[in-house]
């Protein structure tokens, strides 16, 4: 199965700050907690513009941790979406969600 979830977070460059998440399920847009939706989803990577396979930089939650830190909006989330809750599309989640992620600080900017 491939991965159900569209995720973009609307800025770019030198704004990161600026954005917001856009997360659609199926092409349906997900409506995220007010807490949620204008942040880093504080997923496991390395975010620095200059360095970016330092592992000096890394921050974040690994996978399961991150499951287990973040299970009860996400799984409010899909049952108001009619998304499956299950340990499946919370990975496929938190993987579409991880390739867009990002930090303050991480583009360059301000």
């Amino acid at each position: 199965m491939t991965n159900p979830f569209q995720v973009r977070w609307t800025s770019v460059g030198n704004t990161l700050c600026l954005g917001h998440w856009e997360i659609h399920y199926n092409n349906t847009l997900l409506q995220l907690p007010e807490d949620r939706l204008e942040k880093d989803m504080g997923t496991y990577g390395i975010y620095n513009f200059m360095d970016p396979d330092d592992p000096l930089y890394t921050e974040g939650d690994k996978e399961d941790d991150w499951i287990v830190a973040n299970v009860d909006w996400l799984a409010d989330v899909f049952e108001k979406h009619n998304v499956p809750i299950d340990e499946e599309h919370f990975r496929f989640f938190y993987h579409a969600v991880n390739a867009e992620d990002w930090r303050c600080g991480s583009c360059g900017g301000c």
